[in-house]
């Protein structure tokens, strides 16, 4: 058998896999796949998605049994709002190409159904993927993530000529955190090392001696660099707990603040430390309020981002976007159309911020930017008393 540029023959133990490498906005490469299936008739086709993603593509009424409250309270929502965001960039992107980013794999499962081969679902959760990510950022790398998700959401006419390059060789996630991952060498780990090794240990480890493989272009080597060696992949599918230097600041900040307090009544006098108590509040208050403004949520609910703000801020086991993202969702409750019109809506700006839906998500995380960007405002500010 010979191997061109988008088969490559592998093997293990008493087992066959054909991998077909495929750019990701591509029609030629939807094509092949459905035929590479047709002729090798394999008793698998494993396919680079996720159970999430394999979801996402084949059910369209998936949305409709969200629970909001739960997303909020188990703290998912950011993670939430970034799939929503990167399925708004594959909209577009298949708006201006003609075809649907990831067809490629649509086809494949289709050519499995119709040969009767069984489907595998090879990669690892886009949500592991996202929180192994996040792991890993700072605030200030966090905040640039949070705007390049946004700016991904702009009009078609500004999806770059090397933006649909770079999606013939990577998925989404990975293009939108490719300038991000040149300044934090670990993403690069996370996005495509750790991914490689995932692929090719449940690739050579599905069912069945006769296998297709359909991945992206972009992992092919990875997946060959990987395919002898040994992969730990329940340390994989293992999200990190936080770095130490995180739990540090998580209670240090409050504790710093609540100190300077003290010790502006005890050196500076009532006066002082009310000027401090009036600064953080300030400062809090403020900024926590604007984001849920800028999130279009409702008075009250602004009204309650500013209430929680300064309180939240030195508990770090809340935070003011969750109590404003509970507050919206009771006033203003998502309907049955919300959840039918999310796959149209997410296509736009305007849309993304009319739905209920993704109004909720985004109250909570801008809500919850402005009101950590509030603590850093406030305590220089609270210094300058003494």
């Amino acid at each position: 058998m010979t191997e061109d540029q988008n088969k490559h023959y592998l093997s293990i133990n008493d087992k066959e896999i054909i991998l077909v490498g495929t750019a990701h906005v591509s029609q030629e490469s939807a094509d092949l796949v459905t035929t590479v299936i047709e002729e090798e008739a394999p008793d698998t086709v494993a396919v680079e998605l996720c159970q999430s993603r394999y979801q996402a593509m084949t059910d369209n009424n998936r949305w409709q049994e969200t629970d909001l409250i739960k997303v909020i309270k188990e703290k998912k929502a950011f993670l939430l709002l970034s799939n929503l965001m990167l399925a708004s960039f594959q909209k577009k992107i298949g708006k201006k190409l003609g075809i649907k980013p990831g067809e490629e794999m649509l086809r494949a499962v289709q050519a499995a159904k119709d040969t009767e081969a069984e489907i595998h679902l090879a990669d690892r959760d886009v949500r592991t993927t996202l929180s192994r990510t996040w792991r890993l950022m700072g605030f200030w790398t966090k905040f640039k993530l949070l705007f390049q998700l946004i700016t991904s959401m702009g009009g078609v006419e500004e999806i770059e000529k090397e933006d649909i390059e770079k999606l013939k060789q990577q998925d989404v996630l990975e293009t939108l955190l490719s300038e991000l991952g040149k300044t934090l060498p670990d993403l690069q780990q996370v996005l495509i090392d750790e991914r490689d090794q995932y692929l090719a240990y449940k690739i050579r480890t599905a069912p069945g001696k006769k296998i297709v493989a359909v991945v992206g272009a972009g992992h092919v080597p990875g997946i060959k660099k990987y395919w002898d060696q040994e992969v730990d992949i329940a340390a994989l599918e293992t999200i990190p707990p936080k770095g130490k230097w995180g739990g540090v600041l998580k209670w240090g900040i409050p504790a710093l603040v609540i100190a300077l307090i003290i010790l502006g009544f005890y050196m500076a006098g009532a006066n002082a430390g009310a000027h401090m108590i009036k600064w953080w509040v300030l400062a809090n208050a403020v900024l926590a309020g604007l984001g849920a403004a800028v999130a279009l949520a409702h008075p009250l609910t602004i009204l309650s981002a500013v209430i929680a703000s300064p309180v939240t801020s030195l508990n770090p086991m809340v935070a003011a976007g969750w109590a404003a993202g509970l507050v919206q969702v009771f006033l203003v409750k998502p309907k049955v159309k919300d959840f039918q019109r999310l796959p149209e809506d997410i296509v736009s700006v305007k849309g993304f911020w009319q739905n209920k839906i993704t109004r909720i998500l985004l109250i909570v995380v801008l809500t919850n930017l402005g009101s950590s960007l509030g603590a850093f405002v406030a305590i220089p500010l609270m210094a300058k008393v003494f």
